[in-house]
């Protein structure tokens, strides 16, 4: 009889067990008959690094790299349009002051900006050749803005709105091209950049003198 009663009471106790385990089953809304969502491994956040593929990601996402090579890469294309383009605008540019410009000295500055440039671009032209390289043929959108502008002008204005466009323009050549002669890894466009660069000095001297003398 007293066994009987010990096997009611650890009966009882096992029943309440499992009944209490379900109402906490129940509140956290699982069940422990099946794969419990809190044991599932979560994912790795995302990261610095590179990718499966071993391109470069930023916060989990595919990015380009930041690398010297390709820093000098972008340095140097955007050296050859900005080149070629300048150039191509220094002669139109000159040309129509030598028909135009009124100061004799700002004619002969732009006969000199036809003749330097024009030799200049027929360089710049034959190196992109042999690289492969296409260039633009025409001047970019604010060279293009300056020369409808001097197309309306006449006399001391005209001159007066070409020499400060000239000096904007070589002070960036200026810029440019010390900046290709010394940090480009391209030996061909290094050397042109550094053989070319004593010429556009010579060519801001020059204007900035002719600017001087006008004010």
């Amino acid at each position: 009889m007293k066994r009987l009663t010990i096997f009611a009471v650890l009966l009882a106790s096992i029943s309440l067990g499992v009944a209490c385990n379900n109402v906490d089953n129940a509140r956290n809304g699982s069940s422990n008959t099946g794969p419990e969502k809190d044991s599932l491994p979560s994912p790795d956040p995302p990261r610095n690094g590179v990718d499966a593929n071993g391109n470069a990601t930023v916060n989990g996402n595919a990015g380009p790299t930041n690398s010297a090579a390709s820093q000098n890469d972008a340095l140097r294309n955007n050296f050859w349009t900005t080149a070629a383009q300048g150039g191509t605008a220094e002669v139109e540019l000159g040309q129509i002051a030598q028909t135009k410009a009124a100061n004799p000295e700002v004619k002969n500055f732009a006969r000199m900006m036809v003749e330097d440039h024009t030799k200049a671009n027929t360089e710049l032209k034959s190196l992109a050749a042999k690289k492969n390289i296409t260039l633009p043929t025409t001047m970019n959108s604010g060279n293009q803005a300056t020369l409808t502008e001097l197309q309306n002008l006449v006399g001391a204005d005209f001159d007066r709105e070409y020499v400060a466009a000239m000096v904007d323009n070589h002070e960036a050549d200026v810029q440019l091209f010390e900046s290709q002669a010394a940090d480009d890894s391209d030996p061909d466009a290094k050397a042109f950049a550094a053989k070319t660069l004593p010429t556009l000095r010579k060519h801001l001297e020059m204007i900035k003198a002719i600017q001087a003398k006008m004010r």
